[in-house]
This record gives C-alpha cells, structure tokens and sequence, in this order.
C-alpha cells in the first residue's frame, strides 16, 4: 500500500512523528528511563486505558475538537504501552501491530483495493458483490470476511469464550446477546423482551420483599433485569452504553437546574420540594 503522490509528504511526515512517539515509548520503558514507566504492567494500566476511551466519548459528545486530539494521543499512548511491554518479553512489536492492521483493512475492503489485493492480504471469502456496493453490502461483507476468517482460527470451547470477560459489563451483555442471537437463541421481537422485563422486575421485587436474607438472590435478579434491558436494546438498534451516557446527562443538566432554582440546600428541602424541581427542570429541558 502506498499513498497518491499527492499525500505522499503529508503521510511521510505523519510516519516519522509516529515513529518518534514509539522511540519515547522505548526510552521511557529502558533503563534510566522513567520509573514509573518501568514500574507498569499490562494489568496496571488497563484502568488507564478504559478511562482515556471514556475521555474520548466525553470529548466527542461535547464536540470539543481540541480535547479530543489531546485525548486521542493520550489514547494512543496506551497502545504505545501495551506493544512495548510485549516486544519486551518477546510476543510483537508496534510494527507488527501495524502491519496486522494494515493485511486486515485490506483483506476487508475488496470493494476498494481489489479482490486481488484482498486475497493477498489473506482474505478467503469469494463471490462476494464487489462492484457499486452500498453501506449495508459493506458491512455484510466485512461480517462474512470476518466469519472466514475466524474459521480457520483454534476455535475457543464454547461460542462465547472469545467475548473477553474484560469488557464494560453493558457491552459484554450486549455482545453475548449477539453472539446467542447467531444461535438461534433469542427472542423472536421485542414484544417477548417487555415481557421478560416485566417478569424480570416482579422477580426482583419478590426478593427485595423477602428482606436482607434474600440480598444476594435480589442482586441476581437486577442483573437479570439490566441483561434483559440491554438485549431489549439490541433488538431496537439501540447502543445501550451511548443510551445510558445521553441519560447520565440529562441528569447532570436537571440536576444542575434544581440547584440553581432552589433557594436553599436541597438537602434542606422536603421529598415533594425536590420532586417539584425536578418535574420543573424537566419542562425547562422540553423547552429549550
């Protein structure tokens, strides 16, 4: 792959910075480097990486341009930590990562590159329509490709192992949803889903009742209740983490508004006080 004459300068300027945020890496991790560089480990600093794709959403949400390149690089940052820690102990280096990425963009974008250039890259899957696609063919060729492909991997016992367990618990659920759903195993539409939420709520209320004996069996039942809600939202096209960060906002911002608006403390106020500000805060948002 090369670029059009045109972007050559531009992606050769782009590779040589690139090069030397890998070559910081490196010095930071090496001997009289940094010690708290050198202190890491790929378990000490997933925290950090899940944060920073946090600080990327927020950033994007709020379209704010310049902190959204700060926390891009901070992003990158943590893949430039993950392949120096594995070039250290010998699984792949940056480069590898790169070229890895590079085979795939390919290999699943025959429509761009040309089957034979897909085929090259390691792309198996053939007879797919190429010529004149739209979005929707693009995507059921990368999912076809990316089915090929994972069938000629060691196949994990059971479907479900290769969804990490690492995952943010709403995107974990939604995954495992999917993946059943692949199976057959799902609801037909999403009529059986508010039914299951339905039953779902009554269980927990069940154990909520039967008091602090039945803490663990209710914990239960409100994991069964978020997992039904999250599948709800597969069914509805529906992202549930981007539904609940839209909802955590609007919180923020009713929230905000009752603070505002009160005169006093709103730890000074009375439940029907309260409940006034927030119905208030909430045709102020409708009216905006």
């Amino acid at each position: 792959m090369s670029a059009t004459d045109s972007d050559a300068p531009e992606w050769r300027a782009t590779a040589e910075v690139f090069a030397e945020a890998a070559a910081i890496m490196h010095r930071l991790r090496a001997p009289g480097g940094c010690p708290w560089d050198r202190k890491q480990t790929f378990d000490s600093i997933r925290k950090y990486t899940l944060e920073e794709t946090y600080e990327v959403f927020d950033a994007i949400e709020r379209r704010d341009w310049t902190e959204l390149k700060d926390e891009l690089g901070d992003l990158l940052l943590q893949i430039l930590f993950y392949a120096e820690m594995a070039a250290e102990e010998g699984h792949f280096t940056i480069k590898d990562v790169i070229e890895g990425l590079n085979r795939k963009l390919v290999r699943r974008h025959p429509h761009v590159f040309g089957e034979g250039a897909a085929a090259a890259a390691g792309n198996s899957a053939t007879g797919l329509s190429v010529d004149n696609i739209d979005a929707a063919q693009v995507l059921r060729n990368w999912d076809e490709i990316k089915t090929r492909e994972q069938a000629q991997k060691t196949r994990p016992e059971g479907r479900l192992e290769a969804i990490p367990r690492s995952m943010p618990a709403l995107a974990e659920a939604a995954k495992l949803g999917s993946k059943a759903a692949k199976a057959g195993f799902d609801w037909p539409d999403t009529s059986g889903l508010l039914e299951k939420l339905r039953e779902e709520t009554a269980e927990l209320e069940t154990e909520i009742k039967a008091g602090e004996q039945a803490r663990k069996r209710a914990e239960q039942e409100l994991g069964d209740l978020l997992f039904t809600a999250v599948n709800l939202a597969r069914h509805l096209k529906v992202d549930p983490e981007l539904a609940l960060r839209d909802t955590n906002a609007r919180f923020r911002s009713r929230f905000r508004a009752m603070e505002r608006e009160s005169g006093r403390p709103l730890e000074e106020l009375s439940p029907n006080e309260l409940e006034a500000l927030w119905a208030d805060a909430k045709r102020q948002e409708g009216s905006a």
